[in-house]
Protein backbone atom coordinates (compact mmCIF):
# COMPACT_ATOMS: atom_id res chain seq x y z
CA UNK A 1 0.00 0.00 0.00
CA UNK A 2 1.53 2.96 -0.91
CA UNK A 3 0.60 6.14 0.42
CA UNK A 4 0.86 9.70 -0.20
CA UNK A 5 0.17 11.08 3.14
CA UNK A 6 0.42 9.28 6.49
CA UNK A 7 -0.32 10.40 10.30
CA UNK A 8 -0.93 8.04 13.30
CA UNK A 9 -4.37 8.15 12.84
CA UNK A 10 -5.21 8.97 8.80
CA UNK A 11 -3.50 7.66 6.32
CA UNK A 12 -3.79 8.95 1.84
CA UNK A 13 -3.32 5.63 0.00
CA UNK A 14 -3.72 5.81 -4.39
CA UNK A 15 -7.59 4.75 -4.14
CA UNK A 16 -8.51 5.62 -0.47
CA UNK A 17 -8.78 7.39 2.53
CA UNK A 18 -7.91 5.20 5.49
CA UNK A 19 -9.19 6.21 8.89
CA UNK A 20 -7.66 4.08 12.10
CA UNK A 21 -10.04 3.58 15.29
CA UNK A 22 -12.78 5.67 13.29
CA UNK A 23 -15.22 2.58 14.32
CA UNK A 24 -15.81 1.05 18.04
CA UNK A 25 -13.29 -0.28 19.44
CA UNK A 26 -10.78 0.02 17.03
CA UNK A 27 -11.91 -0.72 13.43
CA UNK A 28 -11.02 1.30 10.35
CA UNK A 29 -12.55 2.50 7.76
CA UNK A 30 -11.67 2.80 4.37
CA UNK A 31 -13.19 5.08 2.16
CA UNK A 32 -12.65 5.01 -1.83
CA UNK A 33 -11.70 8.75 -3.37
CA UNK A 34 -14.59 7.74 -5.49
CA UNK A 35 -17.51 8.07 -2.47
CA UNK A 36 -16.10 11.35 -1.28
CA UNK A 37 -18.80 14.22 -2.84
CA UNK A 38 -16.98 16.73 -0.57
CA UNK A 39 -14.56 17.87 1.65
CA UNK A 40 -15.27 20.96 3.82
CA UNK A 41 -12.46 22.65 6.30
CA UNK A 42 -13.67 23.74 9.52
CA UNK A 43 -12.26 25.46 12.33
CA UNK A 44 -12.51 23.89 15.81
CA UNK A 45 -14.01 25.02 19.06
CA UNK A 46 -14.59 23.59 22.42
CA UNK A 47 -18.26 22.81 21.83
CA UNK A 48 -17.69 22.15 17.33
CA UNK A 49 -14.75 19.35 17.41
CA UNK A 50 -11.90 20.43 19.70
CA UNK A 51 -13.43 18.98 23.04
CA UNK A 52 -14.35 15.53 21.60
CA UNK A 53 -11.57 13.14 21.02
CA UNK A 54 -14.08 10.60 19.57
CA UNK A 55 -17.75 10.05 18.56
CA UNK A 56 -20.23 12.39 18.25
CA UNK A 57 -23.05 14.49 20.19
CA UNK A 58 -24.61 15.56 16.73
CA UNK A 59 -25.87 12.16 15.11
CA UNK A 60 -25.34 13.90 11.70
CA UNK A 61 -21.47 13.57 11.83
CA UNK A 62 -18.76 10.94 13.45
CA UNK A 63 -15.15 12.04 15.02
CA UNK A 64 -12.84 9.55 14.48
CA UNK A 65 -10.82 8.62 17.73
CA UNK A 66 -8.02 11.66 17.71
CA UNK A 67 -6.42 12.15 21.12
CA UNK A 68 -4.60 15.51 19.85
CA UNK A 69 -7.81 17.06 18.73
CA UNK A 70 -7.92 19.12 21.85
CA UNK A 71 -4.25 20.79 20.78
CA UNK A 72 -5.62 21.26 16.86
CA UNK A 73 -7.52 23.99 15.26
CA UNK A 74 -8.46 22.73 11.78
CA UNK A 75 -10.60 19.83 11.11
CA UNK A 76 -12.28 18.17 8.03
CA UNK A 77 -15.62 16.79 7.32
CA UNK A 78 -16.25 14.69 4.82
CA UNK A 79 -19.64 14.13 2.34
CA UNK A 80 -20.78 10.97 1.10
CA UNK A 81 -23.85 11.59 0.04
CA UNK A 82 -25.16 9.82 3.65
CA UNK A 83 -26.85 10.70 6.44
CA UNK A 84 -23.43 10.58 8.76
CA UNK A 85 -20.42 12.85 7.43
CA UNK A 86 -17.36 11.56 8.99
CA UNK A 87 -15.19 14.25 10.49
CA UNK A 88 -11.49 13.95 10.94
CA UNK A 89 -8.36 16.22 12.13
CA UNK A 90 -5.09 14.94 9.95
CA UNK A 91 -2.06 16.80 11.17
CA UNK A 92 -1.57 18.49 7.80
CA UNK A 93 -5.49 19.03 6.77
CA UNK A 94 -4.44 21.15 3.75
CA UNK A 95 -2.35 18.24 2.08
CA UNK A 96 -5.13 15.77 2.92
CA UNK A 97 -7.73 17.76 1.63
CA UNK A 98 -5.70 18.60 -1.57
CA UNK A 99 -5.04 14.68 -1.97
CA UNK A 100 -8.58 14.01 -2.09
CA UNK A 101 -9.56 17.13 -4.50
CA UNK A 102 -6.56 15.27 -6.43
CA UNK A 103 -8.02 11.96 -6.43
CA UNK A 104 -12.23 13.21 -6.76
CA UNK A 105 -11.90 16.11 -8.87
CA UNK A 106 -13.17 18.38 -6.35
CA UNK A 107 -12.85 22.07 -6.77
CA UNK A 108 -11.56 24.54 -3.84
CA UNK A 109 -14.28 26.58 -3.55
CA UNK A 110 -17.63 25.95 -1.26
CA UNK A 111 -15.59 24.07 0.71
CA UNK A 112 -13.43 26.12 2.79
CA UNK A 113 -14.17 27.68 6.21
CA UNK A 114 -16.84 28.27 9.06
CA UNK A 115 -16.59 26.89 12.47
CA UNK A 116 -16.80 22.96 12.82
CA UNK A 117 -20.32 21.21 13.41
CA UNK A 118 -21.61 21.19 17.02
CA UNK A 119 -20.14 17.69 18.88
Amino acid sequence: MDSRYRDRWITCTDDSLRIRAYYFPWGSKAIPYAAIRGVRRVELGFLTGRGRIWGTAHPRYWASLDPERPRKSIGLVLDLGRFVRPFITPDDPDTVAAVIREHTGLSPEGGEGGRGPLM
